[in-house]
């Protein structure tokens, strides 16, 4: 586990040392052997080693009372499948003594969609809990008594919430202050202005007679920038038009995801 005691940051606006709280995911499952996984390597993976954010892996079954450590039962009323128990997993978020103003997530099917801008408020904070359901859901009592906000990453169901867990921990700490290159890396992406990323092009000029749009080598870049809106307009309108739509009646469209 890495170290959250408060450290030292870098305050750029002020140019001087500022102190802060480190960003922090802890995750209840019952597959902790499941984390970092994929979170620690890459860009997640190297800020995790510098202590620009934490992680900690919980296990559920820690919670369990019987010697069989059973987290789960039939469900009331009949059917198929099995479902966590209110007491076991009410033990588990109580047992991870969280802050009262860090969020509580449980990844779930039935949430409300994941958006860029959820994201932002989350990277923001002090970071959530995260309760990964398993089997056919959780007990809807503890959902209820522990004020877990139903989060979903897609109208799809996955065997367990460990991998949606990922994805919003991975988009999270992207955002964190020294984790990429360049602030506009961040900003200037899918979903930053409501509507899909434009096209990117690099080297080499041509790829198998394809050439790189000419006025992206004009050095004009106030053209530019208009090629680029009018294409990332166009991509919004063909593939995303419920972004489009969600703009024009007012409402702030979700401010872009990761790519892919």
């Amino acid at each position: 586990m890495m170290d959250t005691r408060v450290k030292p940051a870098y305050d750029v606006r002020n140019n001087s040392v500022a102190f802060r709280m480190t960003w922090r995911a802890t995750v209840l499952t019952l597959f902790p052997e499941m984390f970092p996984g994929p979170l620690g390597v890459s860009l997640a993976g190297k800020a995790l080693a510098s202590g620009l954010w934490a992680l900690e892996a919980r296990d559920i079954r820690d919670s369990a009372t019987d010697r069989h450590r059973s987290v789960d039962d039939t469900p009331a009323g009949g059917g198929p499948g099995m479902v966590l128990r209110a007491d076991v997993l009410a033990d588990a978020i109580d047992a991870a003594d969280i802050a009262p103003d860090r969020p509580r997530l449980l990844m779930s099917p039935r949430g409300r969609p994941l958006t860029q801008a959820k994201i932002v408020e989350l990277a923001a904070g002090p970071g959530p809990l995260i309760v990964c359901g398993r089997f056919e859901g959780v007990d809807q009592r503890v959902i209820e008594a522990r004020r877990l906000e139903e989060i979903s990453v897609g109208d799809y169901v996955l065997s367990g919430g460990e991998i949606a867990a990922m994805a919003l921990i991975d988009a999270c700490v992207r955002l964190l202050p020294g984790v990429m290159g360049t602030h506009a890396s961040g900003a200037d992406e899918s979903f930053s202005d409501g509507l899909l990323e434009y096209p990117q092009f690099t080297r080499p000029q041509e790829f198998e007679g394809r050439p790189i749009p000419e006025i992206l080598l004009s050095g004009d870049h106030a053209r530019v920038a208009a090629w680029r809106r009018a294409e990332a307009e166009a991509l919004t309108r063909a593939r995303r038009p419920d972004l489009l739509m969600a703009s024009t009646r007012g409402q702030k469209p979700p401010k872009k995801t990761t790519e892919g």
